[in-house]
């Protein structure tokens, strides 16, 4: 009888053991390229959890800047390690481009989409709305008495020298946005850097302490001191905020610049159909509204309603910054990006 139950148990455990391997074998993984820091945090914490217990599926969050997460898909463009990607607008032009991406399906979240949010025929969609703006020190502002920034050229202002900080043009989406505005305010267009290039040294560059390859270390810099002024994202100030950091968002007078991290598909990956599944999700009304409670996401699907007033009013105050907002040619910018790059870093950053 002992032996019996003995082969009893062992066949019993062989079978549940099988059984197991079996619903392991089963369970996918999708691989999701995207910024880090709060941006990871809000999605596997609060977006991915539900996506991936309706379709047992385990998300990966891959993280990096934009043009790491470009670089990633490039250098494995024949065979994709990952299955979406979330890009700057800017950057996920140039992903586009380079074929990166596949078209998104067709689907009722995509149709809940604006078509401003839509990128190149839908190659790609918008899932997080913004802009690029001014961020400053309120605690030192205060402390010097000196009014809020209102323009871009405040960047430029003698009373900041060595208290700016200001991102890679060659690598962020900020920093190339404020050199960009910098050089309209200075006469010039996509289609034509030379001003930017030629006065910011003598202007802004005078007053740079550090030029940081990311907003990572803004937060650091302000709580030493060592920040007065930077560009930023109405999104950003306030996570910062939330952590206690002396930070105020300022909308310059001469506009912000538009900035969306938009999603695509990654082309030719092993998971197309729960890929595409994801990033529909990803539009829903459901899914963003748990990115803005979360982690003070801008949603681009205008069906996802904010759960409390103080979040109502941070999103109408956003819209209304939009309207405002200017829009880059990013068809001018992607096609001289690596020479500016290179000039940026010989000439500014050097």
């Amino acid at each position: 009888m002992t032996r019996y139950r003995s082969i009893l148990s062992a066949s019993v455990a062989a079978i549940a053991l099988a059984a197991a391997g079996s619903a392991f074998a089963q369970s996918k993984t999708l691989y999701v390229g995207m910024n880090g820091g709060n941006f990871e945090r809000t999605y596997t914490q609060g977006v991915f959890p539900a996506f991936e217990k309706a379709n047992d599926v385990k998300v990966v969050v891959v993280p990096g800047t934009s043009s790491d997460i470009l670089a990633k898909a490039t250098a494995a463009k024949d065979k994709p390690q990952m299955h979406v990607m979330f890009l700057d607008d800017g950057v996920m032009f140039r992903a586009i481009g380079a074929g990166l991406c596949e078209k998104l399906n067709s689907s009722p979240e995509l149709g809940q989409i604006p078509a401003n949010s839509r990128l190149k025929d839908g190659m790609a969609a918008g899932i997080d709305m913004g802009m690029t703006g001014l961020a400053y020190n309120k605690k030192m502002f205060d402390e010097k008495g000196w009014p809020a920034p209102t323009s871009w050229m405040d960047l430029a202002d003698p009373k900041y020298k060595g208290k700016v900080v200001f991102q890679s043009a060659s690598a962020s989406s900020f920093g190339l946005h404020a050199f960009l505005m910098f050089n309209r305010i200075q006469g010039g267009t996509e289609a034509n850097v030379e001003p930017g290039f030629t006065k910011f040294r003598d202007t802004i560059g005078k007053n740079v302490l550090e030029f940081i390859p990311n907003s990572a270390k803004v937060a650091e810099m302000v709580q030493t001191g060592e920040a007065a002024i930077f560009p930023l994202t109405p999104t950003q100030v306030a996570t910062l905020k939330e952590k206690g950091i002396p930070v105020e968002y300022a909308q310059p007078k001469e506009g912000s610049v538009v900035l969306s991290v938009a999603q695509c598909v990654i082309a030719n990956n092993s998971e197309q159909e729960l890929a595409q599944k994801l990033a529909a999700y990803l539009l829903s009304a459901e899914a963003q509204q748990k990115a803005m409670e979360i982690g003070n996401s801008l949603p681009s699907n205008p069906n996802a309603k904010a759960s409390t007033p103080a979040v109502q009013a941070r999103l109408d105050t956003v819209q209304t910054y939009l309207k405002t907002a200017v829009v880059m040619d990013w068809d001018q910018i992607n096609a001289k990006r690596p020479e500016w790059n290179s000039r940026w870093n010989k000439m500014i950053e050097r």
